[in-house]
């Protein structure tokens, strides 16, 4: 038996009014996801836990069996994995997002900046350009306590020797266009964050990257955002839990991360960005070849994430139905050369329009096994499902997985 996973990062949405009150996977064309869901099982499956906030390392350890109650302990951490980075267990490991902010005042009271996060991302940074920024914070900013370390797009890593874990931060994603004074890191701890973060506008501002992206009508990386801390988890392998061994195939570190703790070898897609120009292809491609010496494959696509935390509607409609047509088609034409196979296909949590940013309601999945396939009436895969009364429901979503790998 083969298992292959196909997971749209933020898919899932809410009705749009310029949808005529449908979400965009309602309105979405999607002939692939409607083949396997009349033909498979389809359900919801609640992939937050109670208490958690809907990120995207919370969802996807879930997705992947790991009941986050025993296993989380911040999204940093994993994201070191992917970078090489080791953490000992005093370190502390910090997201670094450079971002852009739109500056609108001189120095508050409290000695911030007056400003509004107006991108999260910087415009979709290359790789190229921020780990030169990066290095340059490293260089001036970083201490034999503090150091930097580079990532892909606008994705980085600070790690804070003997640092504090309990300082609250806020995902920049959470607060597109507004003012970030009511933000800024609090508790134990904020001192080191907001003045690393207030510093690096000073550095980045004048930099003759930020300079040449200006002049090019892009936005300037001006400024990094420290959030999503942790220390090392401990977790068992994915071998040693189900006895299966896999590949995850992903842009990003986060669901890199959490590959490599789970024992899945990590395989690089050239051309794979977390954007909607990454390549679709090259993923399903990648991932039929790993399926070939391995139990389990993980396919993460980021696009539709990306486009729900801009609100970009067209974007999203673009994201979904690319990885409709490219990931969702070319697996299952793939996955025929193999006698016995299971596809899963959901999104990890919801990233609504509306919000632009992250939801924790239960998300539409489909499960096809190609030796049970069925017939019946269409279904078209959207949020829907949960009205049917054919529709199975996870209540934790670390379950799906059990049920997916049962025999």
């Amino acid at each position: 038996m083969k298992y292959i996973i196909l997971l749209g990062d933020g898919m899932a949405d809410r009705p749009h009014a310029m949808l005529g009150g449908k979400t965009c996977l309602e309105a979405a064309k999607t002939p692939n996801l409607d083949q396997l869901a009349t033909a498979g099982q389809v359900g919801m499956v609640h992939t937050v836990p109670e208490g958690f906030p809907p990120g995207s390392d919370v969802a996807n350890l879930t997705v992947m069996g790991y009941d986050p109650r025993k296993y989380y302990t911040g999204r940093s951490p994993l994201e070191a994995a992917s970078i090489g980075v080791e953490l000992a267990p005093d370190d502390v490991a910090f997201r670094c997002n450079l971002v852009t902010l739109r500056i609108t005042g001189g120095m508050t009271a409290g000695g911030g900046r007056r400003a509004v996060m107006e991108d999260f991302s910087a415009g979709h940074i290359s790789s190229q350009e921020a780990r030169v920024l990066i290095e340059e914070i490293d260089g001036r900013l970083g201490t034999d306590r503090i150091r930097f370390y580079p990532g892909v797009s606008y994705r980085h890593l600070m790690v804070w020797k003997g640092g504090n874990d309990g300082t609250e931060c806020t995902p920049p994603h959470d607060i597109q266009d507004k003012e970030i004074q009511d933000y800024l890191a609090r508790g134990e701890g904020k001192e080191t964050i907001n003045g690393l973060m207030e510093a690096s506008v000073d550095l980045l501002t004048s930099h003759p990257v930020n300079r040449k992206r200006l002049e090019n009508g892009k936005r300037a990386a001006n400024s990094i955002w420290l959030w999503g801390q942790g220390r090392r988890p401990s977790m068992p392998t994915f071998r040693e839990k189900y006895g299966l061994e896999g590949a995850m195939i992903s842009a990003v570190d986060l669901t890199k991360g959490i590959g490599i703790y789970a024992g899945f070898e990590v395989i690089d897609v050239p051309g794979a960005t977390g954007w909607i120009d990454t390549n679709y292809v090259g993923k399903a491609e990648h991932a039929l070849w790993a399926l070939k010496a391995r139990d389990i494959v993980y396919v993460h696509v980021e696009a539709p994430d990306e486009a729900g935390h801009t609100g970009d509607l067209k974007n999203k409609m673009k994201a979904i139905e690319d990885f409709d047509e490219f990931i969702v088609g070319n697996i299952m034409h793939g996955m025929k050369q193999f006698d016995e196979y299971r596809i899963l296909v959901l999104p990890d949590h919801p990233t609504p329009l509306e919000l632009r940013t992250h939801s924790s309601e239960p998300v539409p999945f489909v499960l096809f096994d190609n030796r049970q396939e069925r017939t019946g009436d269409p279904v078209h895969y959207d949020e829907r499902i949960a009205l049917r009364k054919d529709a199975l429901v996870f209540k934790e979503g670390y379950q799906l997985m059990d049920y997916f790998l049962k025999k």
